[in-house]
């Protein structure tokens, strides 16, 4: 990793709309260079129009995409948070398309978003816990995901099939406590 990217001071905030363009240009590269990450496929979301892109950006404290910007503007990553609907759901929110681009990973982005999250679900009254999926091949992500106290609490074989090969799924999830704080614990980059 370029020590100048370690050093680099990034913007964590919401996506907006009139960003479609950007937004959409890191989400296509995700989809592209990454299908076995994503049950959306760039074959399909390609096709979308930009209209359409701008409908799917929320600015709600409970529907939000959360990007990564450079000094520059440039978008580095993104991290969306969807809370569940329904009355017997609502106590859940939903982590969705987390991707860093090459030049910034190993920068601690993903874990900025993913604290970022965690924070801003902890002030959402009557979320108690946060879910997501990541497949089992992205040992990065699910190691990043356990140090901030995410758990396993199944696998889904063959959840996501990529040219006919199959990719399984860890589902985990996130619950709060009462007494629940992030602590950033600088010797490991994690918390404790």
């Amino acid at each position: 990793m370029n020590e100048d990217r370690k050093q680099e001071t990034y913007i964590i905030r919401n996506i907006q709309r009139d960003e479609a363009d950007i937004y959409w240009h890191l989400r296509l590269e995700a989809l592209k260079t990454h299908p076995e990450a994503f049950g959306a496929s760039f074959e399909l979301s390609i096709q979308i129009p930009m209209n359409e892109v701008q409908e799917r950006i929320h600015n709600e404290p409970d529907d939000y995409v959360l990007g990564a910007y450079t000094e520059e503007g440039t978008l580095a990553g993104m991290m969306g948070f969807k809370r569940e609907h329904g009355l017997k759901l609502r106590h859940k929110g939903m982590i969705w398309g987390v991707y860093v681009a090459p030049p910034y990973r190993g920068s601690g982005l993903a874990s900025r978003l993913l604290r970022e999250v965690l924070d801003r679900g902890r002030h959402l009254e009557g979320i108690k816990q946060i879910n997501l999926s990541v497949v089992t091949t992205n040992e990065s992500a699910r190691r990043l995901y356990e140090r901030y106290g995410f758990e396993v609490y199944g696998i889904e074989r063959n959840a996501l099939e990529v040219n006919g090969q199959g990719y399984d799924e860890a589902h985990m999830n996130y619950f709060y406590t009462e007494h629940s704080t992030l602590n950033e614990d600088i010797s490991t980059g994690g918390v404790r």
